[in-house]
């Protein structure tokens, strides 16, 4: 098998998409490992989650820290001590300078729990309940220095129901987070998936403003 892409994942709790991409990369055809898993909170699951996986685990408290610079910066040195391919943010509650993303450019992922460009932030489920949507969902994209707004290389979908509250509806979106993460993970791993120009390419082929697009229903095929 080829050289393994080489992942450094960032966390800043329970870690549960951390735990799909843990169980991705332990298959035998996996095309990616995970280096270090790297909190910016002390104590929290996700660590456990790694240390359990024999994965290095490390946390860089930003709380400790007098400007986010310096937080990043460190953070920056510890990252780069394990050359990663990719740096794959799973929950890391932080907002990052233009700086430190222009040092992973091309090559740092994060998932956000909403149909971008829709509701970017905070408070996605209950902004696309409160907006009548018939829809829901999560979207993988590369970070670029503006907050969610990197090109989207996939979105899942569910529908909303009459009766979902922002707790139903945050579970069933959290069970499509755990699909398509490791997928898009395992195309950048395989070579197929970058960012050119101003789009996502998958297989040489711009994936559009929302990336692939995936109804809850045809997930199993991913």
């Amino acid at each position: 098998m080829a050289t393994q892409c080489s992942v450094v994942v960032l966390i800043s709790g329970s870690g549960s998409n951390l735990q799909s991409l843990i169980d991705a990369s332990q298959h035998s055809d996996a095309p990616f490992k995970i280096a270090a898993v790297i909190s910016n909170r002390p104590n929290v699951k996700g660590l456990s989650r790694a240390s359990a996986a024999g994965i290095t685990s490390q946390c860089v408290d930003h709380t400790e820290y007098a400007s986010r610079e310096a937080f990043e910066a460190d953070l920056a040195a510890l990252i780069d001590q394990y050359q990663p391919d990719c740096v794959v943010l799973a929950g890391f509650m932080r907002i990052l300078t233009a700086s430190f993303v222009s040092r992973y450019e091309r090559r740092m992922f994060n998932i956000h729990p909403s149909l971008l460009p829709k509701y970017p932030g905070l408070n996605t489920h209950q902004r696309a309940i409160d907006a009548g949507d018939q829809l829901a969902g999560a979207t993988v994209h590369f970070v670029s220095a503006e907050l969610d707004a990197g090109p989207p290389a996939i979105q899942g979908q569910i529908a909303i129901e009459p009766n979902d509250t922002v707790d139903s509806l945050s579970k069933r979106v959290l069970k499509i987070e755990h699909k398509i993460y490791p997928k898009v993970i395992e195309w950048f791993s395989r070579g197929r998936l970058v960012w050119q120009d101003d789009a996502a390419l998958l297989d040489g082929t711009p994936l559009g403003a929302q990336g692939k697009i995936v109804a809850w229903e045809d997930i199993s095929t991913l």
